[in-house]
């Protein structure tokens, strides 16, 4: 498979809006998430089942097994005014270690595509009833490894 970056579409709420017109940057990071969610499904467990995602990974973890944000970094290039339409969101996987990985996005204004924001997620999976984080399987290894550009 060709590496390849996703693109998904995530909505602006009116709500997301700071004083200033532009989007929150609270609100940044929840379109990060809504992004990733989008990408690698939901985790087992949460809501009903939907559409199948471009790369299943979360909502394919076995049962008792967490997947955890360990940290975020943001950088905002420029605002990301309200629209209402959604905003374009790249993402793709970066390194991948024993046992986390890091995600990728830009956030793009949906009608001139300038980059907004970019940003990095590192996620592990961890065991619920440990505690303890768990080293990616192969298998898991190799979903993420068609998303490295």
């Amino acid at each position: 498979m060709v590496p390849r970056r996703m693109e998904v579409l995530v909505p602006m709420r009116w709500g997301d809006m700071d004083a200033y017109g532009h989007i929150n940057n609270v609100q940044i990071v929840r379109m990060l998430e809504e992004a990733r969610i989008a990408a690698f499904g939901p985790p087992r467990g949460a809501g009903l089942p939907g559409v199948e995602p471009p790369a299943a990974l979360f909502n394919d973890v076995e049962e008792g097994i967490m997947t955890l944000v360990v940290e975020h970094k943001v950088r905002y290039v420029r605002t990301l005014d309200y629209r209402n339409i959604p905003a374009v969101v790249e993402i793709w996987v970066g390194a991948i270690k024993g046992a986390s990985f890091d995600l990728h996005y830009v956030i793009k204004d949906p009608v001139t595509r300038e980059d907004c924001v970019k940003a990095t997620t590192h996620l592990a999976f961890v065991a619920e009833a440990t505690g303890r984080v768990l080293r990616l399987t192969p298998e898991q290894k190799e979903k993420l490894g068609h998303f490295q550009p």
